[in-house]
Protein backbone atom coordinates (compact mmCIF):
# COMPACT_ATOMS: atom_id res chain seq x y z
CA UNK A 1 0.00 0.00 0.00
CA UNK A 2 2.88 2.43 0.58
CA UNK A 3 4.38 1.80 -2.93
CA UNK A 4 1.13 2.57 -4.29
CA UNK A 5 0.98 5.80 -2.69
CA UNK A 6 4.74 6.66 -3.31
CA UNK A 7 4.37 5.31 -6.88
CA UNK A 8 1.31 8.06 -7.13
CA UNK A 9 2.83 10.60 -5.90
CA UNK A 10 6.24 10.15 -7.62
CA UNK A 11 3.78 10.50 -11.20
CA UNK A 12 1.38 13.51 -9.86
CA UNK A 13 4.76 15.04 -9.56
CA UNK A 14 5.94 13.96 -12.76
CA UNK A 15 3.04 14.96 -14.53
CA UNK A 16 3.21 18.50 -13.17
CA UNK A 17 7.09 18.48 -14.34
CA UNK A 18 5.86 17.66 -17.55
CA UNK A 19 3.88 20.26 -17.80
CA UNK A 20 6.37 22.98 -17.02
CA UNK A 21 9.20 21.86 -19.15
CA UNK A 22 7.68 19.38 -21.63
CA UNK A 23 4.44 21.24 -22.87
CA UNK A 24 6.77 24.70 -24.13
CA UNK A 25 8.08 21.98 -26.58
CA UNK A 26 5.12 20.24 -27.74
CA UNK A 27 3.10 23.20 -27.92
CA UNK A 28 4.88 26.23 -30.08
CA UNK A 29 2.35 29.10 -29.53
CA UNK A 30 2.03 30.31 -25.88
CA UNK A 31 -1.34 29.94 -24.43
CA UNK A 32 -3.18 29.64 -21.33
CA UNK A 33 -5.90 27.47 -22.29
CA UNK A 34 -5.56 23.96 -22.37
CA UNK A 35 -7.27 20.88 -20.23
CA UNK A 36 -10.26 22.31 -18.30
CA UNK A 37 -11.42 21.04 -14.88
CA UNK A 38 -14.09 19.23 -16.11
CA UNK A 39 -11.93 17.63 -19.20
CA UNK A 40 -9.64 16.40 -16.51
CA UNK A 41 -12.40 14.48 -14.96
CA UNK A 42 -13.89 13.45 -17.67
CA UNK A 43 -11.22 11.06 -19.24
CA UNK A 44 -11.14 9.68 -16.25
CA UNK A 45 -14.32 8.56 -15.21
CA UNK A 46 -14.64 5.36 -17.02
CA UNK A 47 -11.28 4.23 -15.53
CA UNK A 48 -12.91 5.43 -12.30
CA UNK A 49 -15.85 3.43 -12.64
CA UNK A 50 -13.95 0.43 -13.57
CA UNK A 51 -11.69 0.13 -10.42
CA UNK A 52 -14.27 1.01 -7.86
CA UNK A 53 -16.77 -1.54 -9.91
CA UNK A 54 -13.33 -3.61 -9.05
CA UNK A 55 -13.13 -2.68 -5.68
CA UNK A 56 -17.30 -3.98 -5.00
CA UNK A 57 -16.59 -7.28 -6.99
CA UNK A 58 -13.83 -8.10 -4.44
CA UNK A 59 -15.35 -6.67 -1.19
CA UNK A 60 -18.47 -9.39 -2.09
CA UNK A 61 -16.33 -11.77 -3.46
CA UNK A 62 -12.81 -12.31 -1.01
CA UNK A 63 -14.13 -10.74 2.00
CA UNK A 64 -17.61 -11.76 1.92
CA UNK A 65 -16.49 -15.26 1.59
CA UNK A 66 -14.14 -15.26 4.42
CA UNK A 67 -16.92 -13.50 6.75
CA UNK A 68 -19.35 -15.97 6.03
CA UNK A 69 -16.66 -19.30 6.49
CA UNK A 70 -15.79 -17.83 9.83
CA UNK A 71 -19.37 -17.32 10.73
CA UNK A 72 -20.03 -20.82 9.32
CA UNK A 73 -16.95 -22.15 11.17
CA UNK A 74 -18.40 -20.85 14.69
CA UNK A 75 -22.00 -22.40 14.09
CA UNK A 76 -20.20 -25.92 13.63
CA UNK A 77 -18.62 -25.77 16.22
CA UNK A 78 -21.05 -24.70 18.18
CA UNK A 79 -23.19 -27.76 16.97
CA UNK A 80 -20.28 -29.88 17.89
CA UNK A 81 -20.58 -28.80 21.65
CA UNK A 82 -24.37 -29.09 21.48
CA UNK A 83 -24.24 -32.68 20.12
CA UNK A 84 -22.12 -33.31 22.94
CA UNK A 85 -25.15 -33.21 25.50
CA UNK A 86 -26.29 -36.18 23.70
CA UNK A 87 -22.87 -38.36 24.34
CA UNK A 88 -21.79 -40.06 27.85
CA UNK A 89 -20.69 -37.80 30.09
CA UNK A 90 -16.50 -38.89 29.34
CA UNK A 91 -16.84 -37.79 25.76
CA UNK A 92 -18.92 -35.25 26.83
CA UNK A 93 -16.48 -33.22 28.49
CA UNK A 94 -14.01 -33.91 26.11
CA UNK A 95 -15.57 -32.59 23.31
CA UNK A 96 -16.45 -29.35 25.06
CA UNK A 97 -12.76 -29.02 26.51
CA UNK A 98 -11.49 -29.36 22.81
CA UNK A 99 -14.09 -27.03 21.46
CA UNK A 100 -13.10 -24.27 24.25
CA UNK A 101 -9.50 -25.41 22.97
CA UNK A 102 -10.21 -24.91 19.19
CA UNK A 103 -11.80 -21.77 19.18
CA UNK A 104 -8.89 -19.85 21.78
CA UNK A 105 -6.20 -21.35 19.21
CA UNK A 106 -8.44 -20.16 16.34
CA UNK A 107 -8.57 -16.68 17.52
CA UNK A 108 -5.19 -16.22 19.78
CA UNK A 109 -2.92 -17.85 17.18
CA UNK A 110 -4.64 -18.73 13.44
CA UNK A 111 -6.51 -15.16 13.37
CA UNK A 112 -3.29 -13.28 13.66
CA UNK A 113 -1.38 -15.40 10.93
CA UNK A 114 -3.82 -15.13 8.81
CA UNK A 115 -2.63 -11.54 8.71
CA UNK A 116 0.01 -12.45 6.11
CA UNK A 117 -1.86 -15.39 4.34
CA UNK A 118 -0.84 -18.20 6.52
CA UNK A 119 -2.53 -20.45 9.02
CA UNK A 120 -1.71 -21.66 12.14
CA UNK A 121 -0.87 -25.42 13.16
CA UNK A 122 -2.55 -24.93 16.60
CA UNK A 123 -6.51 -25.70 16.09
CA UNK A 124 -5.49 -28.70 14.15
CA UNK A 125 -4.04 -30.12 17.51
CA UNK A 126 -7.86 -30.21 19.33
CA UNK A 127 -9.63 -31.00 15.81
CA UNK A 128 -7.12 -34.40 15.85
CA UNK A 129 -8.45 -34.57 19.42
CA UNK A 130 -12.39 -34.54 18.38
CA UNK A 131 -11.94 -37.31 15.77
CA UNK A 132 -10.37 -39.45 18.63
CA UNK A 133 -13.57 -39.12 21.04
CA UNK A 134 -15.17 -39.59 18.39
CA UNK A 135 -14.03 -42.98 17.80
CA UNK A 136 -15.06 -44.20 21.12
CA UNK A 137 -18.98 -43.39 20.07
CA UNK A 138 -19.20 -45.53 16.94
CA UNK A 139 -22.57 -47.00 16.44
CA UNK A 140 -24.46 -44.48 19.10
CA UNK A 141 -26.55 -42.03 17.54
CA UNK A 142 -24.67 -39.23 18.76
CA UNK A 143 -21.81 -39.93 16.01
CA UNK A 144 -23.61 -39.37 12.99
CA UNK A 145 -24.62 -35.51 14.84
CA UNK A 146 -21.52 -34.65 15.81
CA UNK A 147 -18.94 -36.00 12.60
CA UNK A 148 -21.88 -33.64 10.77
CA UNK A 149 -21.09 -31.11 12.50
CA UNK A 150 -16.66 -31.72 12.96
CA UNK A 151 -16.96 -32.49 8.66
CA UNK A 152 -18.93 -28.77 8.18
CA UNK A 153 -16.34 -27.38 11.11
CA UNK A 154 -13.50 -28.37 8.51
CA UNK A 155 -14.63 -27.10 5.51
CA UNK A 156 -15.91 -23.78 7.06
CA UNK A 157 -11.98 -23.45 8.27
CA UNK A 158 -10.55 -24.32 4.66
CA UNK A 159 -12.28 -22.07 2.93
CA UNK A 160 -11.56 -19.34 5.45
CA UNK A 161 -7.94 -20.24 5.14
CA UNK A 162 -8.28 -20.21 0.99
CA UNK A 163 -9.92 -16.73 1.81
CA UNK A 164 -6.65 -15.28 3.71
CA UNK A 165 -4.67 -15.55 1.23
CA UNK A 166 -4.73 -13.26 -1.76
CA UNK A 167 -7.05 -13.49 -4.14
CA UNK A 168 -6.35 -10.98 -7.37
CA UNK A 169 -3.42 -11.91 -9.13
CA UNK A 170 -0.27 -9.77 -8.78
CA UNK A 171 -0.25 -9.00 -12.48
CA UNK A 172 -3.20 -7.22 -12.39
CA UNK A 173 -2.33 -5.07 -9.45
CA UNK A 174 0.96 -3.87 -11.05
CA UNK A 175 -1.06 -3.24 -14.16
CA UNK A 176 -3.40 -0.69 -12.66
CA UNK A 177 -1.02 0.73 -10.40
CA UNK A 178 0.98 1.56 -14.09
CA UNK A 179 -2.53 2.33 -15.77
CA UNK A 180 -2.76 5.01 -12.79
CA UNK A 181 0.63 6.18 -13.26
CA UNK A 182 0.23 6.87 -17.19
CA UNK A 183 -3.30 8.31 -16.74
CA UNK A 184 -2.05 10.82 -14.13
CA UNK A 185 1.53 11.93 -16.12
CA UNK A 186 -0.64 12.33 -19.23
CA UNK A 187 -3.15 14.72 -17.42
CA UNK A 188 -0.53 16.69 -15.62
CA UNK A 189 1.05 17.51 -18.84
CA UNK A 190 -2.28 18.40 -20.53
CA UNK A 191 -2.27 21.32 -17.78
CA UNK A 192 -1.87 25.16 -19.02
CA UNK A 193 0.85 26.54 -17.90
CA UNK A 194 -0.66 29.62 -16.46
CA UNK A 195 -3.86 30.32 -14.53
CA UNK A 196 -3.66 26.26 -13.77
CA UNK A 197 -4.49 26.44 -9.95
CA UNK A 198 -7.65 25.04 -10.46
CA UNK A 199 -6.62 22.10 -12.70
CA UNK A 200 -3.79 21.67 -10.27
CA UNK A 201 -6.20 21.07 -7.46
CA UNK A 202 -8.68 18.97 -9.31
CA UNK A 203 -5.87 16.45 -10.86
CA UNK A 204 -4.65 16.13 -7.46
CA UNK A 205 -7.87 15.24 -5.83
CA UNK A 206 -8.72 12.35 -8.75
CA UNK A 207 -4.73 11.05 -7.82
CA UNK A 208 -5.53 10.80 -4.18
CA UNK A 209 -9.06 9.25 -5.19
CA UNK A 210 -7.52 6.39 -7.45
CA UNK A 211 -4.69 6.15 -5.38
CA UNK A 212 -7.08 5.30 -2.24
CA UNK A 213 -9.25 3.47 -4.62
CA UNK A 214 -6.58 0.78 -5.48
CA UNK A 215 -5.50 1.21 -1.62
CA UNK A 216 -8.51 -0.21 -0.86
CA UNK A 217 -8.43 -3.18 -3.57
CA UNK A 218 -5.15 -4.36 -1.78
CA UNK A 219 -6.54 -3.70 2.03
CA UNK A 220 -10.12 -5.73 0.67
CA UNK A 221 -7.99 -8.53 -0.50
CA UNK A 222 -6.45 -9.46 2.47
CA UNK A 223 -9.61 -9.44 4.68
CA UNK A 224 -7.64 -10.88 7.79
CA UNK A 225 -5.00 -7.81 7.42
CA UNK A 226 -5.23 -3.90 7.09
CA UNK A 227 -8.30 -1.91 8.10
CA UNK A 228 -11.02 -3.46 6.48
CA UNK A 229 -10.59 -6.83 7.73
CA UNK A 230 -12.83 -9.80 9.71
CA UNK A 231 -13.15 -9.61 13.29
CA UNK A 232 -12.93 -12.92 15.35
CA UNK A 233 -16.46 -12.01 16.79
CA UNK A 234 -18.14 -14.95 15.80
CA UNK A 235 -15.75 -17.60 17.15
CA UNK A 236 -15.19 -15.36 20.10
CA UNK A 237 -19.01 -15.86 20.75
CA UNK A 238 -18.49 -19.42 20.31
CA UNK A 239 -15.60 -19.85 22.90
CA UNK A 240 -17.59 -17.63 25.35
CA UNK A 241 -20.74 -20.56 24.95
CA UNK A 242 -17.92 -23.09 25.10
CA UNK A 243 -16.45 -22.33 28.14
CA UNK A 244 -19.64 -21.92 29.67
CA UNK A 245 -20.95 -25.26 29.30
CA UNK A 246 -17.65 -26.75 30.68
CA UNK A 247 -17.32 -24.87 33.39
CA UNK A 248 -21.44 -25.73 34.61
CA UNK A 249 -19.47 -29.03 35.61
CA UNK A 250 -16.04 -28.83 35.97
CA UNK A 251 -13.07 -25.82 36.92
CA UNK A 252 -11.38 -23.61 34.73
CA UNK A 253 -7.78 -25.96 35.73
CA UNK A 254 -9.45 -28.64 34.31
CA UNK A 255 -9.23 -27.19 30.55
CA UNK A 256 -6.34 -29.24 28.74
CA UNK A 257 -4.88 -25.95 27.40
CA UNK A 258 -3.90 -22.34 28.23
CA UNK A 259 -5.65 -19.26 27.28
CA UNK A 260 -3.87 -19.42 23.67
CA UNK A 261 -4.95 -22.72 23.38
CA UNK A 262 -2.07 -24.57 23.47
CA UNK A 263 -1.76 -27.73 25.66
CA UNK A 264 -0.51 -27.70 29.01
CA UNK A 265 2.21 -29.99 29.97
CA UNK A 266 1.14 -33.23 31.53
Amino acid sequence: MVLVIVVAVLALLAGLAANRWLRPRLISEDDDSGMAVKDLVGPLLTLTVLLLAFVLVTANGSYGKAEVASRGEARAVDQLVEAAEYAPDAQRTKVQADAVCYTRAVREQEWPAMADGKGSAAPSVWSTDFRHVFREMEGRPVFGMLVAADNKRSEEREERLTQATASVPSAILWFLLATLVITVMALGTCIPRRNHRGQIITLTVITALLTGTLCIILDVDRPFGGIIDVKPTAISDIERQATRDFLAHHQAADLPCDAEGNRRNT
